[in-house]
């Protein structure tokens, strides 16, 4: 039988893979050839997609982007044992984009089918789970925490310190909050572990649970990804029927269940906090800290609080020891990053390295430099809260404190590309429109700097005093990143503030050795 894998993920979709699937099964009918097609996740390599890969007696053979109309010689060369074609990339692991990559928390995604918990324990899924099952809490606990694992959700809080705190903290019922409320512009990959590899995912709630005590586990996710939320509902499913979810996790005396919701669409709902009040049935709204999640978070109780990429790299962690994990990276930043390329950029997708790569190495080398052949001026990393970096700062590695050492975040791991035709005056707004539209309200310095920040700028885009509206606009981030209650008012000063750092010549004045000469004045 000829075995096939094509991916169902919503990227892949969203470019045919479905229709490739159908035509697929269409031409080997027509040839009486018994054919089994496995829908994975895709292996991140969004510009070769869709991917089509041929089980041969050498290993799998890919073949991209196939279209529906390519479907009947792609067959014909994937019957030959992964023949010539002018669409073959042959092995996929050999491909250049993915030979350069360290995957540890995305190894089995476009390998194996997410919908199945033998493919996933195959490839050495539950390891970890095992091994934490032998542990005291507080042995997991110190072992995440000596990995050096941080919030890959943009804080980069370490989670250890966070498990610890709730192990240590008095209720009656602890809570495991996963953040799937992936919301920043250019990031994905989230999504790409929730529907290529959800057990993972599932198995590092679990581990979670175990350290801190916690018996029940929420998965938040955003409306946005209805593929995503059927493939985890059918992972909790078998999880639960395989007993790994339960009343007695696999044999164990810990108890540990999850359940699936579904966000409404509110970008403020990824604030931890906000998340909190919108999984209670409330508005989604900043609260104000203290009291901590960890101590009082979901229904008062204490809560970890921690987004996908953070918790399906435990897994890997107690399955390969703390060392082997911290291994990778450099100062601060260890283990591996899944960098997201978006934008103007040729080779756009996911690329999981350790922490210490540089950020021209990843727009140029890895990234193929812009899609439409124009220079790079800059990059926004982060998201949209993200900093802007020109080429001047490309030697930037790829670590949370060499980012804020030049005014930057790393926040989710979106890189997003812009060419030379970037206007960064309307980019500079646009900031300040989105904090304005997607504020919750609650603080001031939110709610009314963002909206008298896009008043300001258009002013400067006028030409209307630049100078003197320029000194506002730097007040109001001021105002915004020292007062507002939660980070969608505290960042959007980040890409606004190196938008005009960085490129003041679309604001209407240069900058010469620290000196504004203001051109309309």
């Amino acid at each position: 039988m000829l075995r096939v894998f094509i991916p169902c993920d919503a990227a892949a979709i969203a470019v045919g893979a479905d229709e490739v699937t159908a035509s697929l099964r269409r031409a080997a009918a027509a040839r009486n050839v018994d054919v089994e097609i496995v829908r994975t996740g895709s292996r991140g390599l969004f510009w070769l997609e869709p991917m089509v890969e041929f089980q041969t007696i050498h290993g799998r053979i890919a073949y991209g982007p196939v279209t529906a109309d390519d479907v009947e010689t792609v067959l014909d060369a994937g019957l030959a044992g992964g023949g010539e074609h002018a669409l073959r990339l042959g092995a996929p692991e050999a491909i250049p984009f993915l030979a350069r990559q360290t995957r540890l928390t995305f190894a089995r995604c476009g390998v194996v089918d997410p919908r199945s918990l033998v493919d996933y324990q195959t490839h050495g899924g539950y390891r970890g789970l095992e091994r934490a099952a032998s542990m005291t809490p507080d042995a997991i606990v110190e072992m995440v925490t000596g990995s050096g694992l941080r919030g890959r959700g943009g804080a980069g809080f370490p989670t250890g310190i966070k498990w610890k705190t709730v192990l240590q903290a008095a209720g009656a019922r602890k809570y495991i909050v996963c953040n799937a409320d992936e919301g920043d512009s250019g990031t994905f990959a989230d999504r790409m572990i929730m529907e290529g590899d959800p057990f993972v995912l599932i198995e590092g709630m679990t581990i979670a649970g175990i350290a801190t005590g916690a018996t029940k586990g929420y998965i938040y996710i955003r409306s946005e990804y209805p593929h995503a939320v059927a493939t985890m509902q059918e992972a909790v499913e078998a999880a639960r029927r395989a007993g790994y979810l339960g009343a007695r996790v696999h044999g164990t005396e810990h108890a540990f269940d999850i359940e699936i919701r579904v966000g409404a669409g509110a970008y403020v709902c990824g604030e931890e906090t906000a998340l909190l009040d919108s999984l209670e049935g409330k508005r989604g709204q900043v609260r104000a800290k203290p009291p901590l999640p960890a101590h009082k978070g979901l229904f008062g109780c204490p809560t970890v609080i921690n987004n996908v990429i953070s918790l399906a790299s435990v897994p890997v962690i107690l399955a390969e020891g703390a060392e082997a994990y911290r291994d990778f990276g450099m100062g601060r930043s260890r283990g591996t990053m899944p960098i997201q390329l978006a934008g103007n950029v040729k080779h756009g997708g996911l690329f999981e390295a350790a922490f210490g790569i540089t950020l021209g190495e990843l727009v140029d080398e890895i990234g193929g430099g812009t899609l439409s052949g124009r220079p790079v001026r800059a990059v926004q990393v982060g998201g949209p809260l993200g900093a802007y970096f020109p080429r001047s700062l490309f030697d930037t590695p790829f670590d949370y404190e060499a980012f804020a050492a030049r005014d930057g975040l790393i926040g989710h791991g979106g890189i997003v590309v812009f060419d030379d035709t970037v206007d960064m005056g309307a980019q500079a707004r646009f900031a300040m429109e989105f904090c304005a539209i997607e504020s919750c309200g609650k603080c001031t310095p939110c709610r009314i700097g963002s909206t008298r920040g896009a008043e300001t700028i258009d002013k400067i885009r006028r030409g209307e005093n630049v100078g003197a509206n320029l000194a506002i606009v730097e007040d109001l981030c001021n105002t915004m990143k020292f007062g507002s209650l939660c980070a969608l008012g505290g960042f959007t000063p980040y890409p606004v503030m190196s938008a005009i750092r960085h490129f003041p010549e679309d604001f209407g004045y240069e900058q010469r050795s620290g000196q504004q000469l203001d051109a309309a004045e």
